[in-house]
Protein backbone atom coordinates (compact mmCIF):
# COMPACT_ATOMS: atom_id res chain seq x y z
CA UNK A 1 0.00 0.00 0.00
CA UNK A 2 1.08 3.08 -1.13
CA UNK A 3 1.55 6.05 1.56
CA UNK A 4 -0.06 8.99 1.45
CA UNK A 5 2.36 11.10 3.24
CA UNK A 6 5.70 10.15 1.97
CA UNK A 7 4.46 7.80 -0.90
CA UNK A 8 6.64 4.74 -0.10
CA UNK A 9 5.14 1.58 -0.89
CA UNK A 10 5.73 -0.45 2.47
CA UNK A 11 3.71 -0.47 5.68
CA UNK A 12 2.43 -2.74 8.60
CA UNK A 13 -0.79 -3.42 9.73
CA UNK A 14 -0.72 -2.65 13.05
CA UNK A 15 -4.73 -2.76 13.11
CA UNK A 16 -7.42 -4.81 11.47
CA UNK A 17 -11.25 -5.48 12.14
CA UNK A 18 -14.26 -5.71 10.59
CA UNK A 19 -16.98 -3.04 10.23
CA UNK A 20 -20.18 -2.55 11.98
CA UNK A 21 -21.69 -4.48 9.08
CA UNK A 22 -19.14 -6.74 8.48
CA UNK A 23 -18.90 -5.85 4.94
CA UNK A 24 -15.49 -4.54 5.10
CA UNK A 25 -12.34 -4.80 7.07
CA UNK A 26 -10.72 -1.30 8.20
CA UNK A 27 -7.10 -1.85 8.47
CA UNK A 28 -4.92 0.71 10.26
CA UNK A 29 -1.43 0.98 8.52
CA UNK A 30 1.86 2.47 9.33
CA UNK A 31 4.29 3.34 6.90
CA UNK A 32 7.85 1.48 7.40
CA UNK A 33 9.93 5.10 6.41
CA UNK A 34 8.10 7.94 7.70
CA UNK A 35 6.09 6.53 10.57
CA UNK A 36 2.66 7.87 10.00
CA UNK A 37 -0.39 5.86 10.32
CA UNK A 38 -3.39 5.99 7.79
CA UNK A 39 -6.44 3.95 7.18
CA UNK A 40 -7.56 1.80 4.26
CA UNK A 41 -10.77 0.03 3.50
CA UNK A 42 -11.32 -3.73 1.88
CA UNK A 43 -14.27 -4.24 0.40
CA UNK A 44 -15.25 -7.46 -1.77
CA UNK A 45 -15.76 -6.46 -4.91
CA UNK A 46 -19.56 -6.62 -5.91
CA UNK A 47 -21.36 -7.15 -9.28
CA UNK A 48 -21.50 -3.44 -10.63
CA UNK A 49 -24.05 -1.58 -10.14
CA UNK A 50 -25.68 0.95 -12.00
CA UNK A 51 -27.49 4.06 -10.40
CA UNK A 52 -30.23 5.37 -12.65
CA UNK A 53 -30.19 9.18 -12.41
CA UNK A 54 -33.41 11.85 -12.61
CA UNK A 55 -32.66 12.70 -16.25
CA UNK A 56 -32.77 9.13 -17.40
CA UNK A 57 -28.42 8.70 -17.91
CA UNK A 58 -26.99 5.40 -15.63
CA UNK A 59 -23.60 5.76 -14.38
CA UNK A 60 -21.47 3.52 -12.14
CA UNK A 61 -22.01 3.39 -8.65
CA UNK A 62 -19.89 5.77 -6.46
CA UNK A 63 -19.95 5.02 -2.87
CA UNK A 64 -17.21 8.22 -2.89
CA UNK A 65 -20.01 10.28 -3.96
CA UNK A 66 -22.48 9.16 -0.82
CA UNK A 67 -19.80 9.90 1.38
CA UNK A 68 -18.64 13.55 0.48
CA UNK A 69 -22.26 14.32 0.26
CA UNK A 70 -22.90 12.91 3.57
CA UNK A 71 -19.45 14.85 4.67
CA UNK A 72 -20.96 18.42 3.32
CA UNK A 73 -24.39 17.54 5.54
CA UNK A 74 -21.94 17.20 8.70
CA UNK A 75 -19.64 19.86 8.45
CA UNK A 76 -18.80 21.24 11.57
CA UNK A 77 -21.39 18.71 13.35
CA UNK A 78 -19.77 16.62 16.02
CA UNK A 79 -20.60 13.17 13.60
CA UNK A 80 -17.55 10.89 13.06
CA UNK A 81 -16.16 9.65 10.48
CA UNK A 82 -16.56 6.29 11.19
CA UNK A 83 -20.51 7.10 11.35
CA UNK A 84 -20.55 8.87 8.48
CA UNK A 85 -18.54 6.07 6.48
CA UNK A 86 -21.30 3.49 8.29
CA UNK A 87 -24.02 5.59 6.54
CA UNK A 88 -22.14 4.60 3.44
CA UNK A 89 -21.90 0.90 4.44
CA UNK A 90 -25.45 -0.09 5.76
CA UNK A 91 -26.69 2.30 2.78
CA UNK A 92 -24.99 0.15 0.10
CA UNK A 93 -25.54 -3.26 1.83
CA UNK A 94 -29.26 -2.25 1.60
CA UNK A 95 -28.79 -1.40 -1.99
CA UNK A 96 -26.88 -4.87 -2.82
CA UNK A 97 -29.23 -7.06 -0.73
CA UNK A 98 -31.57 -6.52 -3.76
CA UNK A 99 -29.78 -7.95 -6.06
CA UNK A 100 -30.51 -5.48 -8.76
CA UNK A 101 -28.27 -4.30 -11.11
CA UNK A 102 -29.99 -0.46 -11.11
CA UNK A 103 -31.22 1.13 -8.37
CA UNK A 104 -32.59 4.96 -8.51
CA UNK A 105 -30.89 7.81 -7.54
CA UNK A 106 -34.21 8.94 -5.79
CA UNK A 107 -34.03 5.46 -3.88
CA UNK A 108 -30.54 6.01 -2.49
CA UNK A 109 -31.09 9.72 -1.78
CA UNK A 110 -33.83 8.59 0.47
CA UNK A 111 -31.87 5.64 2.11
CA UNK A 112 -28.96 8.53 2.96
CA UNK A 113 -31.59 10.52 4.95
CA UNK A 114 -33.26 8.23 6.56
CA UNK A 115 -30.00 7.35 8.04
CA UNK A 116 -28.73 10.51 8.49
CA UNK A 117 -32.24 11.51 10.89
CA UNK A 118 -31.09 8.80 13.21
CA UNK A 119 -27.76 10.75 13.90
CA UNK A 120 -28.34 14.27 13.17
CA UNK A 121 -31.30 16.17 12.85
CA UNK A 122 -29.23 19.58 11.07
CA UNK A 123 -27.60 16.88 8.67
CA UNK A 124 -30.66 15.55 7.80
CA UNK A 125 -31.60 18.52 6.81
CA UNK A 126 -29.00 20.24 5.13
CA UNK A 127 -28.94 16.81 2.76
CA UNK A 128 -32.22 17.12 2.37
CA UNK A 129 -32.52 20.51 1.13
CA UNK A 130 -30.00 19.98 -1.24
CA UNK A 131 -31.53 16.34 -2.39
CA UNK A 132 -34.77 17.68 -2.32
CA UNK A 133 -34.42 21.02 -3.98
CA UNK A 134 -36.69 22.79 -1.90
CA UNK A 135 -37.85 25.80 -3.97
CA UNK A 136 -38.99 28.32 -1.14
CA UNK A 137 -38.41 28.28 2.55
CA UNK A 138 -42.24 27.54 2.92
CA UNK A 139 -41.12 23.74 1.91
CA UNK A 140 -37.62 24.07 4.43
CA UNK A 141 -39.69 24.84 7.20
CA UNK A 142 -42.66 22.40 6.84
CA UNK A 143 -39.47 20.04 6.94
CA UNK A 144 -38.60 21.90 10.04
CA UNK A 145 -42.13 21.46 11.97
CA UNK A 146 -41.82 17.65 10.93
CA UNK A 147 -38.59 16.98 12.73
CA UNK A 148 -39.75 19.42 15.51
CA UNK A 149 -43.24 17.95 15.73
CA UNK A 150 -41.49 13.54 16.04
CA UNK A 151 -39.46 15.44 18.57
CA UNK A 152 -42.04 16.42 21.14
CA UNK A 153 -43.62 13.11 20.60
CA UNK A 154 -40.37 11.68 21.59
CA UNK A 155 -39.84 13.44 25.35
Amino acid sequence: MKCPFCGHKEDKVVDSRATAEESAVRRRRECLKCGKRFTTYEYIEEVSLLVIKKDGRREPFDRKKILAGIIRACEKRPVSVEKMEGVVVQVEHIIQKKNDREVLSSRIGELVMEKLKQIDDVAYVRFASVYRQFKDVGQFMAELRDILGKDKKKK
